[in-house]
């Protein structure tokens, strides 16, 4: 959707490519990955002589191919992460009673019992993504949001039976297709009025260009599951940092939440990179009612 989001994703974007950031975590925490970086030596402070080890515990762990290492060894930077990391994945998995919070920008709303249709459009697409891995990701995502209610069926432009006329989709169907226009200058975009999922060939080719190593395809599937999250009645952005359908800031200097009042930068990227307990049980509570 536009507004903050697309604040967001611009900013993200800007973060990524200045100058300045450590270069596999900063690149990460800018532009939407699940954690997956290696820790930066940054992290990691400088460089120790090893402690003695008594000569039975050396050689046994000479012996096991291990290098020895005590918790008073790590960075107390790196055990930052890693306790954050370890929180991060409870809040993904968890839904705590008071954890469904939004940032009050939009008004979710019920979907059509019947599944979403998909429709995967590779033209245009950015070098470096096949049509087999764009289609996993949206089927990877569309599966994700299945347990909600409303199923969802993935297929190529090729296997699908498309109106001639744009804009003339029928209801249930969502093209996911690469368009800067229809991204309008974002990662992605969802437009629920002309039925479609754009991603931003642009943003991506510019990642590419100034970043290769970057893992791009985790960026995508993040992006696919937070826009699709809209058309399965998400319209309202959540406030937990780690949910998929949530943004950071508002642009007026409040922030996201996590469930130790920490900070989300204290890892690469705190948002999943698909539904959450608490997108999942959002989804439920308007599709899905007990």
């Amino acid at each position: 959707m536009g507004g903050p989001l697309s604040r967001f994703w611009a900013g993200r974007l800007r973060a990524c490519l200045g100058q300045g950031h450590r270069l596999a975590m900063a690149c990460a925490a800018a532009l939407l990955l699940p954690v997956q970086a290696d820790t930066p030596r940054a992290l990691l402070g400088p460089s120790q002589p090893s402690a003695a080890l008594p000569a039975e515990s050396a050689r046994a762990a000479a012996d096991a191919g291990h290098a020895a290492l005590r918790s008073s060894d790590i960075h107390p930077a790196l055990r930052s992460t890693e306790a954050s990391l370890g929180l991060r994945a409870q809040e993904a998995q968890q839904c705590l009673p008071g954890e469904l919070m939004t940032w009050g920008d939009g008004d979710d709303r019920a979907v059509a019992r019947s599944p979403l249709r998909l429709i995967y459009r590779h033209a245009s697409a950015p070098p470096g993504f096949t049509e087999a891995q764009v289609l996993g990701s949206v089927q990877r995502a569309a599966l994700a949001w299945g347990a909600c209610g409303p199923g969802a069926e993935v297929i190529s432009e090729a296997a699908a039976s498309l109106p001639p006329v744009a804009g003339s989709v029928p209801p249930q169907v969502v093209i996911v297709q690469w368009s800067d226009l229809g991204s309008r200058g974002n990662f992605g975009l969802a437009n629920l009025a002309q039925r479609t999922l754009s991603l931003g060939p642009a943003g991506f080719a510019v990642l590419a260009a100034r970043n290769p190593r970057h893992p791009a395809q985790q960026t995508l599937q993040m992006v696919i599951s937070h826009e699709m999250g809209h058309f399965f009645g998400l319209m309202a952005h959540s406030r937990r940092c780690v949910d998929v359908m949530s943004y950071y800031d508002n642009g007026r200097g409040a922030v996201c939440s996590t469930r130790d009042g920490g900070s989300y930068k204290a890892v690469a990227e705190y948002r999943a990179a698909l539904p959450t307990a608490c997108d999942i049980a959002r989804c439920r509570a308007l599709n899905s009612p007990q």
